[in-house]
């Protein structure tokens, strides 16, 4: 998929994919050991593939 039209995952789209709480995200995202995210405004978002890819890095390890 083109990545100038792929669609931004909310915080609460990746917390209901992990199946983590959103407050689990942002205390990941202050430690910095999360999956990458952007703030639009007040908003933080996620690129699907950035998602994806920190899943696999985390099942890699395991």
């Amino acid at each position: 998929m083109n990545p100038a039209i792929q669609r931004t995952w909310s915080a609460e789209d990746v917390s209901t994919f992990l199946g983590v709480p959103v407050a689990t995200l942002y205390q990941w995202r202050h430690r910095g050991i999360g999956p990458k995210a952007a703030r639009v405004g007040r908003h933080l978002r996620y690129l699907e593939e950035d998602v994806l890819g920190w899943f696999r890095q985390q099942r890699d390890a395991a």
